[in-house]
């Protein structure tokens, strides 16, 4: 992660995401711009955060390592939104990891400084208890999809959510529990993706062939997402 002082495509990336106006307080000053290359970290996982992110572009994921040693996915996010949100209301919260997806742009605040002045920000609050709310509702929607949806239109999706530059290169353990299948099921549809001709296997990953084909199966599952945005 590096700060971009650029105070031109600063303003910019402000004016296009509404940032200034999810504050009633003055925060611009104080705001700085940070970029960050698809596989870095936006957040540590057990170190807490210093700043309070807005991603304004980009996608990124949510993973924690569990006791055992095992990596477990929780989430994805896409701009806007704000990262480390948690941390702020909560300062003995464990950070968890927050890796990005692609390259990814945020605004951020320093918490420390600004921890007291955002907690008293009605306009602020507001806006955090309603992302915090679309974040459960769509926890539930992918709770319900999982036991609704075949593991194709939901692997379909996931592949289109994750994938950076037409590549999806997911662990497949981390994938299987995401999905909440089996290791082995999991290859067997991948495989038949393979087969078909959505997907071609390389070292680096599975390359995206057939991209409307995953984004009609995804669809059958999530009529109003436009997965067709995900890709550059």
């Amino acid at each position: 992660m590096k700060e971009i002082k650029n105070d031109v495509l600063k303003q910019q990336l402000i004016n296009q995401s509404d940032y200034k106006e999810r504050f009633s307080a003055e925060v611009l000053e104080d705001t700085r711009l940070f970029q960050v290359d698809a596989g870095g970290y936006i957040v540590e996982e057990g170190q807490s955060p210093v700043w309070l992110f807005y991603l304004v572009r980009g996608r990124a994921k949510l993973y924690a390592t569990l006791p055992n040693g095992r990596v477990s996915l929780i989430d994805f996010f896409s701009a806007p939104c704000f990262i480390g949100e948690i941390e702020l209301v909560d300062k003995h919260h464990e950070a968890l990891a927050v890796q990005a997806i692609e390259a990814c742009w945020c605004l951020a605040l320093p918490i420390k400084q600004y921890r007291a002045t955002l907690l008293n920000d009605v306009t602020f609050l507001r806006h955090l208890c309603l992302a915090l709310s679309q974040k459960n509702y769509r926890n539930i929607v992918s709770l319900t999809r999982n036991q609704s949806f075949p593991l194709n239109n939901r692997l379909a999706a996931f592949i289109l959510l994750t994938q950076h530059g037409d590549v999806y290169h997911e662990k497949h353990t981390q994938t299987a529990e995401y999905m909440g299948v089996t290791y082995r099921h999991l290859l067997y549809v991948i495989a038949q993706f393979t087969h078909d001709g959505l997907l071609l296997r390389q070292k680096s990953g599975y390359v995206i062939k057939n991209k409307q084909a995953l984004i009609s199966m995804a669809k059958e599952m999530a009529p109003n997402h436009s997965f067709s945005d995900l890709f550059n």
